[in-house]
């Protein structure tokens, strides 16, 4: 399955100009907000899971933030993201291709205090799926670091991309996530597409509990 997921989205990557993707935010204002929100100092470890071509990797090293980390299931993607960013930006980022399922992530990675996912859980479909995306979840993030997740709403478009998507609203993310996470703040937003369509998106900031 794995497999099959990366040949779909270095596909997707290398089909179209970045601007013209489904999901392309020339400024990501809702999770600039939710970022700021968490008063992360500078050098606090963010990991952007299913990061693509994202401006929020812009936005971070812009901001002054020194321990960015993306990871994508796609080569291509994270490689149009580097060639935006330059040679001396891109060398600022740790770089990752892999499926964020995959359990031995979390030796590579290591303990991060901001958990970025914008519309990469929501291709989760299956259970199996999404039970080892909380897992390490959980593994990789501190106590006390944040989880910020967007996906489709309920209510709003079932596919994304050719491939189904499982729609949340608040309840379904916070029941997803179990009781270690505490919901500090949830958000309903209509994301405007670069064909000016519309999407439906939920956008949930979560804290990991303090150990007992």
């Amino acid at each position: 399955m794995a497999q099959s997921y990366k040949q779909h989205w270095n596909k997707v990557y290398s089909s179209k100009a970045i601007t013209q993707l489904g999901w392309y935010e020339a400024y990501p204002a809702v999770s600039i907000d939710f970022l700021e929100q968490c008063s992360l100092e500078k050098d606090a470890p963010i990991l952007d899971v299913g990061a693509g071509a994202t401006t929020f990797v812009d936005h971070l090293l812009a901001a002054g933030y020194q321990n960015i980390i993306a990871l994508d299931i796609s080569q291509v993607a994270l490689e149009r993201l580097q060639d935006r960013l330059g040679e001396e930006r891109a060398a600022q980022v740790q770089w990752i291709t892999a499926d964020i399922t995959n359990p031995p992530l979390a030796l590579e990675i290591g303990k991060i205090l901001f958990w970025h996912d914008r519309a990469c859980l929501h291709f989760m479909t299956g259970e199996s799926q999404q039970q080892a995306y909380v897992k390490m979840l959980k593994q990789l993030l501190r106590p006390g670091g944040y989880a910020l997740i967007s996906a489709f709403a309920v209510g709003g478009a079932v596919k994304c991309s050719g491939l189904d998507v499982v729609n949340y609203d608040e309840a379904g993310l916070v029941d997803l996530l179990g009781e270690q996470f505490e919901l500090r703040s949830c958000d309903y937003y209509t994301y405007t597409m670069p064909s000016s369509d519309l999407r439906l998106y939920v956008s949930a900031l979560f804290q990991k509990k303090m150990a007992p």
